[in-house]
C-alpha cells in the first residue's frame, strides 16, 4: 500500500501545480464588481476582461499547443507558472483597465501552456496501469482549481483586508510553492528537441482522432459555454438583482459549479465515455432551464441548482471527451490534440461571454442571459441528438468481423 502511494505521488503533485495554475485564471471572478465599482466600466467591458483570457488560451493552443511536446512537459510549465505570476503582479499593481486586460491575457497565456501539456504531464507521471485514475486526477485538478479560484478570492475579499490585493498575494506565494514542487518531479518526454523548434500547427487531428473528436468538441464547446457565462456575470447578477452582496456567498456559488463538475467527472468513471457524452448533455440541458428559471424569478435556489446541475453535466461531457480523445491519440501527438479540444472548448468560453455583454446593455443582463440560454438548449439538444444517432449507428452496425 505504501508503495502504490509513493508510486502515486508524482501524479498528484502534479495535479496540485495544475490546481493552483487554475485557480489563478478564476481568482478575479468574484472580484469584478468591486472593479467595476472602482473603474466604473460596464457590464460589456466585465465580459470582455474576462474574454481576453480566453483569446490568450486559444492563441497559445494554437502558436504553441506542441510546445510541451517538443521542448518537454517540466520547461512548458515552467513558463506557464511564470506567467502566472505575472498575471498576479499586474493585479497586485491595478490602478487602471489596463492592468485587468494585461492580467487576464497573461492568465491565459499561463492556463493555454498548461491546459495540454499538464493533463498529459499528470497522466504520464502515473504508475503503468492507472491511465483512467490520472485522467480523473488531470480533469479534476482542472475543474477543481477552476473552483478554488473564486471561493479564495471570495473569502479573502469579504473577510479579510485589502480584497483587491490579498488574494493576488496569496496565488503569488502559491506559484513560487508550485515552481519548487515542479523542480522535484520528473521529465517524461524522452526526445526533446531546443525552443526553435517550435512552431505553429492547425489543429492537430490525426485521422484515428477525428471520428472521436466531433462528438467530443460539441460537448465541450457547450459545457465550457456554461461555464464562461456563468462565471462572467453572476457575481453581478447576484449583486444586483438577488442583493447579495457577500463576496464569500459570490465565489463559493460559482466555485459550485466547478467543484459539481468535479463531481460529474468521477460519475463518468462509471458510466463510460460513450454514455457519458450524452448523458452529460442531458443533464447539461436541465442546468440551463434550471439558469433560466433563476433568471426569471430572481431566485437564489435556482441560481444554486444551475450551478450544481449544469457543472455536473458538464463534468460528466468533459472528463468522456477528454478521455476518448486521449486514447485515440498517439503518444508523441497526445498534447497537441488535447490542445486542440481545449481551442474549441475555450472558444466556448470567449465568442458566447462577449455576446451576453453586448446584449446587456439593450436586453438587460436578464435578458441577454436567457437570449443566451435559448441558443445554448438548440447547441445541447442537437449535440445529445446527434450524439445517440451515433450510438445508434454503431450499434445497429454491429461488431466488426
Amino acid at each position: 500500500m505504501a508503495g502504490d502511494r509513493r508510486g502515486w505521488l508524482p501524479c498528484l503533485l502534479g495535479g496540485a501545480v495544475f490546481v493552483v495554475c487554475m485557480a489563478g485564471t478564476t481568482l478575479p471572478t468574484p472580484l469584478y464588481p468591486l472593479y467595476q465599482e472602482k473603474f466604473g466600466f460596464s457590464e460589456l467591458t466585465v465580459t470582455v476582461v474576462y474574454a481576453v483570457y480566453a483569446f490568450g488560451v486559444i492563441g497559445v493552443l494554437l502558436l504553441a499547443g506542441n510546445a510541451s511536446d517538443t521542448i518537454g512537459r517540466r520547461p512548458t510549465l515552467r513558463w506557464g507558472l511564470a506567467f502566472a505570476a505575472a498575471s498576479a503582479v499586474c493585479f497586485l499593481c491595478a490602478d487602471a483597465l489596463g492592468w485587468l486586460y494585461a492580467g487576464r491575457l497573461l492568465s491565459g497565456l499561463s492556463a493555454g501552456l498548461f491546459t495540454g501539456a499538464a493533463t498529459a504531464y499528470v497522466m504520464e507521471l502515473a504508475p503503468p496501469g492507472g491511465t483512467a485514475r490520472a485522467t480523473l486526477v488531470a480533469t479534476a485538478a482542472n475543474m477543481g482549481g477552476l473552483g478554488c479560484g473564486p471561493l479564495l478570492a471570495g473569502l479573502l475579499a469579504e473577510y479579510a483586508p485589502e480584497p483587491l490585493l490579498l488574494p493576488f498575494a496569496v496565488h503569488l506565494v502559491l506559484v513560487g510553492v508550485s515552481a519548487l514542487v515542479l523542480q522535484w518531479l520528473p521529465e517524461t518526454v524522452a526526445e526533446r528537441r531546443p525552443l526553435s523548434a517550435v512552431r505553429p500547427r492547425k489543429p492537430a487531428l490525426p485521422a484515428r482522432v477525428r471520428a472521436v473528436f466531433v462528438p467530443a468538441a460539441v460537448a465541450s464547446f457547450a459545457g465550457f459555454a456554461l461555464f464562461g457565462v456563468f462565471t462572467s456575470v453572476s457575481p453581478a447578477f447576484l449583486a444586483r438583482y438577488l442583493h447579495v452582496d457577500n463576496h464569500a456567498v459570490s465565489g463559493l456559488v460559482v466555485a459550485l459549479a466547478f467543484f459539481a463538475s468535479t463531481a460529474g467527472q468521477v460519475a463518468a468513471g462509471h458510466f463510460g465515455a460513450t454514455r457519458s457524452l450524452p448523458l452529460g448533455c442531458a443533464v447539461l440541458f436541465g442546468g440551463l432551464v434550471l439558469l433560466a428559471c433563476a433568471l426569471y424569478t430572481d431566485q437564489l435556489v435556482f441560481i444554486v441548482l444551475a450551478a450544481l446541475v449544469g457543472g455536473t453535466g458538464q463534468g460528466l461531457a468533459f472528463r468522456a471527451a477528454l478521455s476518448a480523445v486521449a486514447a485515440a491519440s498517439p503518444p508523441d501527438r497526445r498534447a497537441a490534440v488535447i490542445s486542440s479540444l481545449f481551442v474549441v472548448a475555450y472558444t466556448g468560453i470567449s465568442i458566447p461571454v462577449i455576446g451576453v455583454g453586448l446584449l446587456a446593455d439593450p436586453l438587460g443582463l436578464e435578458g441577454a442571459g436567457l437570449v443566451f440560454i435559448a441558443c445554448m438548449l438548440v447547441l445541447v439538444a442537437s449535440a445529445a441528438a446527434y450524439l445517440l444517432r451515433r450510438t445508434g449507428q454503431r450499434a445497429s452496425a454491429g461488431p466488426t468481423p
